[in-house]
């Protein structure tokens, strides 16, 4: 009788790849550390390797400064691509959050890259990157519009697609619309241990394990193709060893493994590939704890605000007609603000510097939507942060000034002469959205740099709802908030505000009436937050016209009707004035012990007898 032939698999085919990308508006030092530290060390060894290859992705920002900066390195991947040893893959110029922009950017950004890697290499790309894999079923549909053939997910996004075993280290196809693509599993497990152990032991025990895998009868008929993909981003080294020796030991490594490991590229084994298993993958991503970059807007008011405004903008782009030229410079603004960083759990969004810069972007994009055209002073009402309600948004040449009904309160205010947001800064620590000229009414003996938020004595009228009850297009719109009666703190207590805004200046009217029986005394504190490119005053200086031309610091107050903010790096002096006089606090603002933005907090105190109301009229006036 003849015996059976088992079923043992062939070499291992071992995609191994290398990824950077730093944010475009980082330092030079961030892109020379990542140079150093990645990219080099990567590909320089490797060169030495000619029997091995590799895929490699950068982004399109990080391509471009190694270009500038390195020529000599830019050139050393040109030739490893000319060979044959290196592929590199395409992806947002911008390293975008994919899931999160519109159809037309993802392409325009794919095939931006698509541009530049063309131009500079002479190859199209073939395979398309992914910023943290984080994946919806569409995006086969967006890759293949972009030409795109390949992509990569990890393993674990296989396991939730319903693959197990073998089918774990093997390529599939996944369908959008009749769309196509293939995706390759990448090895996150297998990226942890390589930065702990040698890559000889590694391999040794994955290969004993798919030799395993093969003895099973569910694998009795699986075609013997296995296929490994990792981008490690470091592998075993001891402290006090250089990452050129730890990385050429890697490649001496797999040269040595060669009995049981094949490297190869994505290309090659796409135009030699048997039938692969079709698969449909759930909304999912390789980043931590099931990361979702939906349910991230909705937990981090930085990254909403700023997604809002991106998508704002790209609606103001697609209403520009006629200028083709002009509507692509204001695109490309426009992507430059789309980095992944600012939608994923990095910090990038609490990055003070990149998230000014992101929205100095969106500004100059929105300031070439105007070109040519006279700016009329308009109130708009648009649901601007899709929570369901719409906001009220002032716009004129000088000034953005974005107002919601919740607490009736400035959520950004743009002055355009410098592309600058002074209300970037999303929430505090107690999560609360940091607007200006955010009300709330607390117990006179109050400490003065009480957390409002946290005490059921006061009256926190920065979270209940205004009714709007006057509107005027040129530039005027006032806010209502009804007394409440004995159920919350200072219930009978009701107040009008109003905002009357021109050119430069924005005026805030108040009026408080007690609308009770008995007398009433409090504080009431209209928070003012400004948020400047860093905390000390090399970035920010406060004066008062009691301070005798000297600098306020934070941990001072002092009583005044009028501050006077410079904000020195733009040269922009913001001056508040008060019709009533006021004791002045200013409190800097951390989250994750990252500078946001500087409150100012005006006191007053008040005594209200039944009926009678109380008025103050502010002024906020920018120049340069």
């Amino acid at each position: 009788m003849k015996e059976e032939k088992k079923n043992i698999p062939g070499k291992v085919s071992l995609i191994i790849g290398s990824h950077a990308h730093v944010p475009s508006s980082s330092s030079e030092k961030e892109f020379e550390h990542i140079y150093e530290t990645r990219m080099r060390p990567f590909v320089s060894n490797l060169y030495r390797y000619s029997n091995i290859r590799a895929v490699l992705h950068y982004s399109g920002v990080l391509l471009y400064w190694v270009e500038r900066t390195h020529p000599g390195f830019f050139m050393l991947i040109e030739d490893m691509i000319n060979r044959k040893q290196a592929e590199i893959l395409g992806g947002g110029f911008y390293e975008p959050m994919f899931t999160l922009i519109p159809l037309q950017d993802r392409i325009g950004q794919i095939e931006l890259m698509t541009t530049y890697l063309r131009k500079h290499y002479g190859k199209r790309p073939q395979g398309c990157w992914i910023p943290g894999m984080v994946w919806e079923q569409h995006l086969a549909n967006t890759l293949c519009a972009s030409d795109m053939t390949y992509t990569f997910l990890s393993q674990d996004q296989f396991v939730q697609a319903g693959m197990k075993g073998i089918s774990l280290f093997s390529p599939c196809i996944t369908e959008d619309q009749g769309k196509l693509i293939t995706v390759f599993p990448v090895s996150l497990s297998l990226e942890k241990e390589l930065a702990e152990k040698s890559f000889s032991h590694v391999f040794n025990e994955l290969y004993k394990k798919i030799e395993r895998e093969f003895k099973s009868p569910l694998n009795r008929h699986s075609n013997g193709e296995k296929v490994v993909c990792v981008f490690p981003e470091k592998v075993a080294s001891s402290p006090e060893e250089a990452p050129d020796t730890a990385w050429n030991r890697f490649f001496e490594e797999i040269s040595l493994s060669e009995k049981i490991i094949e490297t190869t590229l994505p290309s090659k084994l796409l135009r030699n590939h048997t039938r692969y298993k079709k698969a449909s993958f759930p909304n999912s991503s390789a980043l931590v704890n099931g990361f979702s970059p939906r349910r991230f807007l909705i937990e981090h008011d930085e990254a909403n605000n700023l997604y809002s405004k991106m998508i704002f903008t790209n609606v103001l782009i697609n209403q520009l007609k006629g200028d083709k030229s002009r509507k692509l410079n204001a695109r490309e603004e426009l992507w430059k603000a789309q980095d992944s960083c600012f939608f994923s759990p990095c910090n990038g969004y609490l990055g003070n510097e990149l998230r000014k810069t992101a929205y100095s972007s969106l500004l100059r994009a929105e300031k070439l939507t105007r070109e040519k055209t006279k700016t009329t002073p308009s109130f708009i009402q648009y649901d601007f942060d899709f929570d369901g309600i719409k906001e009220y948004l002032f716009q004129d040449s000088l000034l953005n000034c974005y107002i919601q009904q919740k607490g009736a309160s400035i959520f950004e205010l743009d002055y355009l002469p410098k592309d600058w947001n002074y209300l970037d800064c999303g929430s505090g620590e107690n999560g609360v959205r940091c607007t200006s000229f955010s009300d709330v009414i607390v117990s006179i003996d109050t400490k003065p740099a009480y957390n409002w938020q946290d005490d059921e004595k006061n009256r926190h009228c920065f979270n209940e709802q205004y009714e709007a009850i006057t509107q005027d297009k040129k530039g005027k719109l006032c806010f209502k908030l009804a007394a409440s009666g004995a159920d919350i703190p200072f219930g009978s207590i009701e107040i009008n505000k109003c905002y009357t805004i021109k050119k430069d200046t924005i005026n805030v009217l108040y009026t408080l009436k007690n609308t009770g029986s008995e007398l009433q005394k409090f504080m009431f504190i209209p928070e003012i937050v400004v948020s400047f490119a860093g905390i000390g005053e090399e970035y920010a200086r406060f004066y008062t016209n009691d301070s005798g031309g000297k600098d306020i610091r934070y941990e001072r107050q002092i009583n005044t009707s009028v501050i006077k903010i410079l904000d020195v790096k733009n040269e922009v002096q913001l001056l508040l004035s008060s019709s009533c006089s006021f004791c002045a606090h200013f409190i800097p603002l951390f989250k994750n012990e990252l500078y946001q933005a500087s409150r100012v907090l005006p006191v007053f105190t008040v005594s209200l007898k039944p009926q009678d109301s109380w008025t103050n009229d502010f002024s906020l006036k920018f120049s340069h």
